[in-house]
């Protein structure tokens, strides 16, 4: 292990996913600003979608989603009915009628849906929206409960992108995460939804989990690339029991240290390029041919609430308990809470509970922590400039990245940051330093590695 990268790999930080990042959204957000910043949408602009399903039909112990376990499918049947509504009130909500360019399904698990009420919702869908030609539209699944039905039906309705949690295949740590699935049961999924004609698959790594070895990663990795999955994502496990209950059942002597978390990214990542993959922003491996891989090669890679995206729209409209949006003027939150989520809904409510409106430093910030995150390299000085902000507006920042430029982490120029590529892996910390919300914020988060 690095002594230097051990150093800083427990460094907690934010995922910048959003900036500002999502603990600094105000609380009881109003609803009519919400529905002022829709209206002001230019109906020319294609936007995005998300609609969450916060269901699962099985536990497991490492995830730090909010969810709830779907024992009976009433609970489910009642959420569809209620999305459905909110998917037209927010249609209602906008100038015009709208086309997507990117939609995706998340959660939870969006196939613990039934194949009929998914059917149902991408009608609904198609009521109020239109798609673009070349629109990518995506949905999470779990292989443990994905049917043959479902898997066909996601085919009919013109999906093109399935993501998979396939996290480890050694048993000892699936056993520990409670999530049995061995290779052939996830080959299995991926061969029927190829066989229905969705195109890309998506595969969800994890490192950090409890006994897991640099020696079983590694070997889930190859056991992955013989599946061929279009685009690899390697997480680190974020063990956060305070607000995760079910991570207790985790106990923490089992999980690896720093220094064994960092080992196991590094390991996993060289065995996904030694396989043909091409490596994209901090965590992610995509096929040379893949259009995230494509992104990242013009330099148009961008990140969002899904991690790394070729979406370019300005706007991403969330649907659905706890889901998060972005609009020019600012982000958005849903109600968490099922319950009090479906009562704001079919009371007629866009049920937003919390939002933050941009100011021009924020967008400042956000634009250059971006480009940080999916390029390794920012000139923040003619971001700045384009941003009307001041000359040197980025000294203090630079200030604090002075320590990582010593440790050969980063190289500083007037203006300008570029990761080293014995750095790129704490580019979170690189990013954080032009955070201007982190030092006030009491809001706890995972480690850098």
């Amino acid at each position: 292990m690095d002594p230097v990268l051990d150093r800083y790999a427990s460094r907690a930080t934010p995922r910048y996913t959003s900036y500002p990042t999502a603990p600094h959204f105000q609380k009881d957000f109003d609803e009519a600003r919400y529905r002022e910043w829709l209206s002001d949408l230019d109906v020319a602009k294609p936007v995005s979608l998300y609609l969450h399903v916060p269901f699962c039909r099985q536990m497991c112990w490492y995830c730090g989603c909010n969810m709830k376990l779907a024992s009976k499918y009433a609970p489910v049947a009642d959420y569809a009915q209620t999305l459905r509504k909110e998917v037209a009130l927010t249609a209602d909500a906008l100038p015009g009628r709208m086309s997507i360019s990117h939609l995706h399904w998340g959660g939870g698990t969006p196939t613990a849906l039934s194949p009929d009420h998914l059917e149902m919702l991408m009608d609904e869908v198609r009521a109020h929206w239109d798609f673009a030609d070349d629109a990518e539209i995506a949905i999470e699944s779990d292989p443990r409960t994905l049917t043959a039905e479902m898997a066909a039906r996601i085919g009919q309705l013109g999906f093109t992108r399935a993501s998979f949690g396939v996290q480890e295949f050694d048993i000892k740590v699936q056993k520990a995460i409670n999530r049995i699935q061995p290779p052939a049961m996830v080959r299995k999924s991926v061969d029927q939804l190829r066989a229905a004609g969705v195109s890309a698959i998506n595969f969800d790594l994890i490192y950090g989990l409890p006994y897991q070895t640099v020696e079983s990663l590694v070997e889930t990795v190859k056991l992955s690339a013989k599946m061929r999955p279009d685009r690899v994502a390697l997480f680190g496990y974020a063990h956060v029991p305070w607000m995760a209950k079910n991570q207790r059942m985790i106990p923490d002597e089992t999980l690896p240290g720093a220094e064994e978390r960092a080992a196991q990214a590094g390991a996993a990542a060289e065995a996904l390029l030694s396989e043909g993959y091409v490596a994209i922003g901090l965590d992610h491996f995509a096929l040379p041919e893949d259009g995230l891989a494509i992104a990242e090669r013009k330099g148009t890679l961008r990140r969002n609430f899904q991690g790394y995206t070729t979406d370019q729209a300005e706007t991403l409209i969330g649907m659905g308990a706890t889901s998060i949006g972005r609009t020019p003027s600012g982000y958005i939150q849903n109600i968490t809470e099922t319950g009090a989520w479906s009562r704001a809904v079919t009371d007629g409510h866009l049920p937003v509970t919390k939002g933050l409106p941009f100011v021009q430093d924020d967008r400042l910030r956000a634009e250059v922590i971006e480009r940080l995150m999916c390029d390794g390299h920012v000139d923040a000085a003619a971001i700045g400039r384009e941003h009307n902000a001041p000359d040197a507006w980025w000294g203090d920042a630079f200030q604090t990245l002075e320590e990582m430029e010593s440790d050969g982490l980063l190289t500083l120029s007037p203006g300008k940051v570029h990761m080293t590529t014995r750095g790129r892996p704490l580019v979170r910390i690189a990013a954080a330093a032009f955070d201007a919300y982190l030092k006030q914020s009491s809001a706890r988060h995972s480690a850098s590695v």
